[in-house]
């Protein structure tokens, strides 16, 4: 079973839709214990990040996904993805769960070309840079479904995926052990994301 936490951000439907149509069993909660017991995790979230990590906080979920994905995988989706990160500069500066080496920072602040909108929102084709089991059903080069304002850096060590948005290689992917981590959506990245929620589902 894979456990999708729910600590009050992410469009958490979409997503336990997207696993039920490929067959995985899943169960949207944040009781600790049945996040204890699944085989998977999947951190959804949208929205601030300091607001997503004092809900994580209040919730007493923050030490327990830490300590579940020293033992099974977890994929961190969008602002899920970014938590897994040492610290955040999202209006401030927070932390966030240490589970991959790097930083979350304004993607505005490093584009060269101001016409450039952020959010980067839309379509983006998705470079894969290395084998990886969440990758064995995806062909680099294919499109995939990006809503944000903030993306991670100083991470190349974890980064399996980039996608261009102008001057900046945007980070899409990353894994740290058993956390992996996604910029992008897969619930709404059509096929491809599909078979890339498949292949976590195998891991």
């Amino acid at each position: 079973m894979i456990g999708i936490v729910d600590y009050g951000v992410g469009n958490l439907f979409s997503l336990s839709s997207s696993l039920r149509a490929l067959g995985l069993a899943a169960e949207i909660t944040g009781d600790t214990q049945r996040l204890r017991q699944a085989d998977r995790l999947i951190l959804p979230g949208v929205g601030a990040f300091g607001d997503a990590r004092a809900k994580l906080d209040a919730a007493g979920l923050a030490e327990v996904i830490r300590e579940e994905a020293a033992k099974k995988p977890l994929l961190g989706i969008c602002l899920g993805m970014q938590l897994l990160f040492d610290r955040s500069f999202e209006y401030g500066e927070h932390p966030g769960l240490g589970l991959v080496p790097g930083d979350v920072a304004p993607l505005r602040a490093d584009l060269a070309d101001p016409a450039l909108k952020v959010p980067h929102m839309g379509w983006n084709s998705l470079d894969v840079l290395g084998d990886d089991p969440l990758f064995r059903y995806f062909e680099t080069g294919e499109y995939v479904y990006y809503v944000h304002s903030f993306y991670a850096k100083n991470c190349a060590a974890s980064t399996l995926g980039t996608s261009q948005y102008g001057n900046v290689s945007v980070t899409g992917a990353v894994r740290q052990g058993n956390a992996w981590g996604v910029q992008f959506h897969p619930e709404k990245s059509g096929d491809a994301g599909l078979r890339l929620l498949k292949a976590f589902g195998e891991l």
